[in-house]
C-alpha cells in the first residue's frame, strides 16, 4: 500500500484534474448551488454519511464508498443544511445491508435519512439563511471522534477559514471514552456526554446555557489537540467558520497541520 505521504500527493493531483474539468459546465462550478467534494485521504476504506436537516434533501441517498484516493462530487442547493460524518469498518452485502464499526446509520449503506451513531467525527453546514448569505460550517467532536476530517472552501472571500481535527484522537482516547470494534482496536473515542451523561457533561437541564455549561476536562483535551473544532456544546468563538465560495472540500484523513 502506498504512504500516506505519497497517499496525499496523489490525491491532491486527482483534485486538481477534476476541478479543472468539472468547472467547464455551470452546474460543477456551483453556478446553481453548492459544490462539496469529499476526498478519502485515508489508508483504508471510508463510507461517508449524509443528512440534511429537516426540510433540507439527502443527497447522494444519505451514503456511499470511498476507497483509499476516492474522490466524489455532488451538488447542493443554495440555503442547504445538514451534516456529513466518517463511517469506518464498515461491510455491507449486494443488498447494501451490513453494519460499521462506528457511525452506523442503522446497518445500511444508503442512510436515506437516518442519523448516524456514535462516536463519529461531524461535519456540519449551513449554506446561507433567510436573515443571512454567509455559509456557516464547522467540524464538531460534541458526538465524539472516529476520524481526522477538515472541511476548505475553495476559493471564496476574506475571513473564509479551515475546520477540521486533523489528528487522530484515537491515539491518545481516554480508556473511559474507548470504544473498540471486533479485533479489539480502538474504532473511536466518546465524548464525555455520550460516556458517562448527565446534564453537566451533556449541556442539559441546568446547564443548557453558555453561562452555565464550561468545557470538561475531556472537552480541553480534545480542544487542546484540535483547536478548530466544536469540542462541547457552545464552544462558538473558535469553532464556527463563515464564508461564501462555490465549492468546499471536505477532506476524510486531511494531512497533519500546524495547530497555531
Amino acid at each position: 500500500m502506498a504512504s500516506p505521504k505519497l497517499l496525499h500527493v496523489a490525491v491532491v493531483m486527482s483534485i486538481s484534474i477534476s476541478m479543472a474539468s468539472l468547472a467547464t459546465t455551470p452546474e460543477a462550478a456551483g453556478g446553481n448551488g453548492i459544490q462539496l467534494i469529499l476526498v478519502n485521504n485515508c489508508a483504508e476504506p471510508v463510507w461517508p454519511g449524509i443528512l440534511g436537516t429537516a426540510g433540507h434533501p439527502t443527497p447522494q441517498s444519505g451514503g456511499f464508498h470511498l476507497a483509499p484516493g476516492d474522490e466524489a462530487a455532488f451538488e447542493v442547493p443554495l440555503g442547504w443544511s445538514g451534516r456529513v460524518w466518517p463511517r469506518r469498518g464498515c461491510s455491507f452485502d449486494a443488498r447494501g445491508q451490513g453494519t460499521c464499526a462506528t457511525g452506523d446509520c442503522g446497518g445500511v449503506l444508503r442512510c436515506d435519512g437516518r442519523p448516524g451513531a456514535t462516536p463519529a467525527t461531524v461535519v456540519e453546514m449551513t449554506f446561507g439563511t433567510p436573515k443571512s448569505p454567509l455559509h456557516f460550517y464547522d467540524v464538531s467532536l460534541v458526538d465524539g471522534f472516529n476520524a481526522p476530517v477538515s472541511m476548505t472552501p475553495v476559493g471564496g472571500g476574506a475571513g473564509c477559514g479551515v475546520a477540521g481535527c486533523q489528528a487522530d484522537l484515537n491515539l491518545c482516547c481516554p480508556s473511559a471514552l474507548e470504544v473498540r470494534d471486533r479485533e479489539g482496536r480502538i474504532a473511536g473515542c466518546r465524548s464525555a456526554c455520550r460516556a458517562m451523561g448527565g446534564d453537566r457533561y451533556c449541556c442539559t437541564g441546568d446547564y443548557g446555557s453558555p453561562d452555565k455549561c464550561k468545557p470538561t476536562v475531556f472537552a480541553h483535551l480534545f480542544k487542546a489537540i484540535c483547536p478548530k473544532a466544536y469540542s462541547y456544546a457552545y464552544d462558538d468563538a473558535t469553532s464556527l467558520n463563515r464564508c461564501k465560495a462555490n465549492r468546499y472540500l471536505i477532506t476524510l484523513c486531511p494531512p497533519p497541520t500546524s495547530r497555531k
